[in-house]
């Protein structure tokens, strides 16, 4: 299957410049602004856009490789994938869980909720601007999560997804069938990629992550991959970070 890469290159409505930090001549542009509304709803356009590359990648046969600026964009991966009739299991490798909901979240911060929002917990809006149906609690793979506020924790606790601590062994607990990879690369220990938005220290090493890609991929189950470009690229003087960054997706990315 021939991969077909998309790039995002916004952050919550905002432009970033890390996602084209890893994009190349030839890929898929999303272009759309933001729209009216509040921060959740001006979204709308960009996730409208970016649900219809993917099913159109999905369409023509190919896998859908997005890069993204922000976790919320997994959504409208999800609702392409859905378009495309495909309705995969997620396997979300992050340092964070992204499960908050605007009763747990001390910062309000839209990018801490996508995965709570994909079960059917919390402000459901984005999914239904995209026509997405929350996925079952038993089809998702956290793994790492090892940033987890309080009360996100929690409902992590009391839900029925799988939460790994670490990401070492999760090519022996993948769920069955289509898998749909999504990766935020502040995963990867900040003490080797500095400029991550929401550092978070542990995690793997770029090349330990790239192992855990791979045999991820390996399974010849992913039929989707997201990878989220979480660092302010104004603060990557050196390049360190998304050299770092590179190391550890560069194969996702051909």
């Amino acid at each position: 299957m021939a991969d077909r890469r998309i790039v995002s290159p916004r952050f919550i409505g905002r432009l970033s410049g890390a996602p084209l930090a890893l994009s190349a001549p030839g890929d898929r542009m999303i272009a759309a602004a933001p729209g009216a509304g509040d921060e959740t709803e001006s979204l709308s356009p960009i996730h409208q856009e970016l649900a219809d590359a993917v099913a159109d990648a999905v369409r023509a046969g190919e896998r859908p490789v997005a890069i993204v600026g922000d976790c919320c964009q997994t959504i409208p991966v999800m609702a392409g994938l859905e378009r495309g009739g495909i309705r995969p299991a997620i396997v979300w490798l992050d340092s964070h869980g992204d499960f908050n909901t605007w009763e747990t979240t001390p910062s309000g911060f839209l990018g801490g909720m996508p995965l709570a929002m994909l079960t059917g917990r919390g402000d459901q809006r984005m999914m239904e601007a995209v026509g997405l149906a929350p996925i079952e609690d038993a089809r998702v793979l956290l793994s790492d999560g090892r940033d987890l506020d309080p009360g996100e924790r929690d409902l992590v606790q009391a839900s029925g997804i799988r939460h790994m601590e670490k990401v070492i062994g999760v090519p022996h607990v993948l769920p069955d069938g289509p898998i749909y990879l999504h990766v935020d690369a502040d995963l990867i220990d900040c003490r080797l990629a500095p400029a991550f938005l929401y550092a978070v220290k542990g995690g793997p090493s770029p090349e330990g992550l790239a192992a855990v890609i791979e045999a991820v991929m390996a399974s010849g189950q992913v039929v989707a991959v997201s990878v989220t470009a979480s660092w302010d690229a104004a603060k990557d003087e050196d390049g360190a970070t998304a050299a770092a960054v590179k190391r550890a997706v560069g194969g996702l990315l051909g």
